[in-house]
């Protein structure tokens, strides 16, 4: 007699295109776990949030029982965590890390590291690995992972401000490497300035750690709209 996993509506794109229905038939066997079946449809446990059987709540190590029906929900938003947000992103999410950065999210980024070094980072330093590779969630030793949804930058922004709906403080971070800003005197920053910039703009910062300078220039408009749609997406 077969159990049932029944899939929360928000979880089904995960599972290939022929089988995306919420009621997914198992065959338990006596050894293998819940967490096992539920990733081998194609879930990462990431996304997973509460399990029940009958309303009542059960772990990924549970085994399924002939007739069990297994409600599987996604992950509460905002997903609580230990402390404040921290994130560490894979190759492929170069512009949502900045975007991150701008808004003053502690995000470490690198465009040249391997899955394990990723991971050994994340654990090391307790920040949430935030990836589209499935393979890279389901990793045993990662601590916590999350899959980022949407294809462009700004849905997979908002996809993950709703999620763990850290706090803002835009503008306080660099955008190239993740250092604390702090402000610094037109006169110090000079001679790197070009002379338009110069004329222009009196108003600056300076990264502590590579000493990039910012300053609101031509691209400000722009970065104005993602800070304030920012906002509204954490306010809800």
């Amino acid at each position: 007699m077969d159990a049932l996993l029944r899939i929360a509506p928000e979880l089904l794109m995960f599972l290939p295109a022929s089988r995306r229905r919420e009621a997914q038939p198992i065959t338990p066997d006596g050894s293998s776990t819940l967490g096992h079946h539920v990733e081998s449809a194609g879930i990462p446990l990431t996304e997973v949030g509460p399990m029940t059987v009958g309303g009542v709540g059960v772990p990924p190590s549970y085994q399924p029982r002939p007739g069990d029906v297994v409600d599987v929900l996604g992950v509460p938003r905002p997903q609580p965590l230990p402390g404040e947000p921290r994130f560490l992103l894979d190759v492929h999410l170069g512009t949502l890390a900045r975007r991150l950065r701008l808004l003053g999210i502690d995000t470490a980024y690198h465009n040249d590291m391997d899955d394990p070094s990723l991971v050994a980072q994340a654990n090391a330093e307790r920040r949430v690995l935030l990836t589209q590779d499935r393979g890279l969630l389901r990793r045993r030793a990662l601590w916590l992972g999350a899959y980022v949804r949407g294809t462009r930058a700004p849905g997979q922004l908002r996809d993950l401000l709703e999620r763990f709906a850290p706090p803002l403080r835009p503008w306080t971070r660099c955008t190239a490497c993740n250092g604390e800003l702090e402000a610094v005197a037109k006169r110090e920053v000079e001679p790197v300035l070009r002379d338009g910039t110069r004329r222009s703009y009196d108003a600056y910062g300076r990264c502590r750690v590579c000493g990039q300078v910012y300053w609101h220039g031509a691209h400000s408009g722009d970065l104005e709209e993602i800070v304030r749609s920012a906002r509204a997406w954490v306010a809800g």
